[in-house]
């Protein structure tokens, strides 16, 4: 006899069931999958749907896609998936868990976690930690090193991302209009040919991998107080054999959409910072069109729960596509990028204002941020809070500093995303110099002199703990008898709280 998925759901909603006797079972269901969590476990199944990337109908691929699950997952999360478990109908003709009988459905075991650790449920209490948010990055890093790359030679792979969005978005006129689904395929496909060099070029690099593929926030689970990535895309090989870049930008985009652009930035230019696969400052040419269609994806699975609905449920859905797509058309029309150079003598919050300033700037999630500091470290190769030398601050290993700061900015600018840069830059010369980097960029400047007494700032650096930055007292007031020249650029008291000196700065920002 057939078994039905109704027979699935009821043997695996009931507590008696289980071998654990749980008091009850708790159900989370998605637009593919049921998860039943029951006591220190959880069994997760396949929803026997046929959808435009995926099937589900047959045992033999909900089969292959619990075991292609547990493959992808138990290498980076080998503490929540446990193994396969079969439902099997026993000669009795009852449904059973992992029973003797003939096996007619399958499900992944997982070690249960408390649903409050899901980076989602993290998200909507508030912004993201700064810790928090660079420990996500090092593992989204540490991920990505890892994947195995896939041999592709052009931008095909994103171009059947996109004619795939734009065909669903068509077949949803009772959720998407014909306009919002005209502008898209316009901006999208517009993007798409405006990158596709540089696409067939990090694809050639290595930055084409198989990827998560579903690296949003209800992806990421504070394991021991740690981010571990879990439920990677099984079911598509295709979907998930992307460019590291887009698989980032799902995460960066959920960010967004919990009104977190700070931690977004934090962990893009984290990411960026630590490099994993090369040529990420070039690959930002692509984040545009990446976050666009990662909104898009959550677009497409709004409307496919819509469906799955009945009635009013659905139609509780309109609003919140509305929202996904006009969010995704404003992805595709990004606002020019620009330079602002963030100077002052140590001690005077140059770091803190930048990286606060960042997310402000630009396209999104914000600017990259260029530190002097960790441009130093990185340049003799030792870690960020490891303290260098007289020798390594000596004038000709400052002016390569520099010359590094230069030619990366530049490299941010021309990939069209907007870019912030924190240095002393008390020499005439130097400010001239990251200005004219902007020039021949054709992008906006903006200078900021960040000033403060001088018993501030020797406080300041001697109650810096763990930072960058080498400088001390002695530093500052060797810096303090410098000549700065002529100083063109906006001043800031810098002597305020963090807040209040974002306030003036923001109030030079062009908006």
């Amino acid at each position: 006899m057939e078994t039905t998925e109704a027979e699935v759901v009821m043997l695996l909603a009931n507590p008696q069931a289980y071998a654990s006797s749980p008091e009850s079972v708790a159900l989370i269901e998605t637009h593919c999958a049921r998860v039943f969590l029951a006591g220190n476990e959880a069994l997760k199944v396949k929803k026997r749907v046929r959808l435009p990337f995926l099937d589900f109908t047959t045992l033999e691929a909900r089969r292959a896609a619990c075991s292609r699950e547990m493959e992808l997952n138990r290498r980076y999360a080998p503490g929540i998936y446990l193994g396969l478990t079969p439902i099997t109908r026993e000669k009795n003709g009852e449904l059973a868990i992992a029973g003797d009988g003939e096996v007619v459905d399958w499900a992944v075991r997982m070690r249960r976690f408390d649903q409050d650790h899901l980076l989602a449920h993290v998200a909507r209490q508030g912004p993201l930690a700064p810790a928090l948010s660079r420990s996500i990055a090092a593992m989204v890093v540490r991920y990505h090193r890892a994947c195995p790359i896939i041999a592709v030679s052009d931008a095909g792979g994103m171009r059947a991302v996109v004619r795939g969005l734009v065909d669903e978005l068509d077949t949803a006129k009772e959720l998407v209009s014909a306009d919002v689904a005209a502008a898209f395929r316009e901006r999208a496909e517009a993007a798409l040919d405006r990158i596709a060099a540089l696409l067939g070029q990090r694809a050639a690099s290595g930055a084409v991998r198989r990827c998560h593929g579903d690296l949003h926030l209800g992806n990421i689970v504070l394991d021991h107080g740690q981010p571990v990535a879990f439920d990677a895309l099984e079911f598509n090989e295709a979907l998930a054999t992307i460019d590291v870049l887009y698989d980032l930008a799902f995460l960066l985009m959920d960010l967004e959409q919990h009104g977190d652009r700070p931690a977004a930035n934090v962990v893009l230019n984290d990411y960026c910072l630590a490099a994993p696969v090369g040529h990420e400052i070039e690959g930002l040419g692509c984040l545009s069109l990446f976050l666009a269609c990662r909104v898009a994806v959550r677009t497409v699975v709004a409307i496919e729960r819509a469906r799955q609905m009945a009635g009013s449920s659905a139609n509780r859905e309109a609003p919140s596509v509305a929202r996904l797509m006009e969010s995704a058309n404003r992805y595709l029309d990004p606002p020019k990028p620009a330079l602002t150079a963030v100077g002052g003598l140590s001690g005077t919050g140059k770091s803190t204002l930048a990286a606060s300033l960042a997310p402000y700037l630009g396209a999104a999630p914000g600017a990259i941020h260029l530190r002097s500091d960790v441009e130093r470290k990185r340049l003799f190769g030792v870690a960020e809070t490891s303290r260098l030398g007289a020798a390594q601050y000596g004038g000709e290993v400052t002016e390569q500093v520099y010359r590094l700061l230069y030619d990366k900015a530049e490299r941010v600018l021309a990939s069209g995303h907007s870019v912030i840069v924190d240095a002393v830059f008390a020499a005439r010369e130097e400010r001239m110099a990251i200005a004219a980097v902007a020039e021949r960029a054709g992008c906006a400047f903006l200078g900021l002199w960040l000033e403060a007494p001088a018993a501030d700032l020797i406080a300041r650096v001697e109650a810096r703990r763990g930072d960058a930055s080498d400088a001390d007292a002695a530093v500052v007031r060797s810096q303090l008898g410098s000549d700065l020249g002529e100083m063109t650029w906006q001043r800031i008291d810098a002597a305020g709280t963090p807040a209040a000196v974002l306030a003036q700065a923001l109030s030079h920002v062009e908006t």
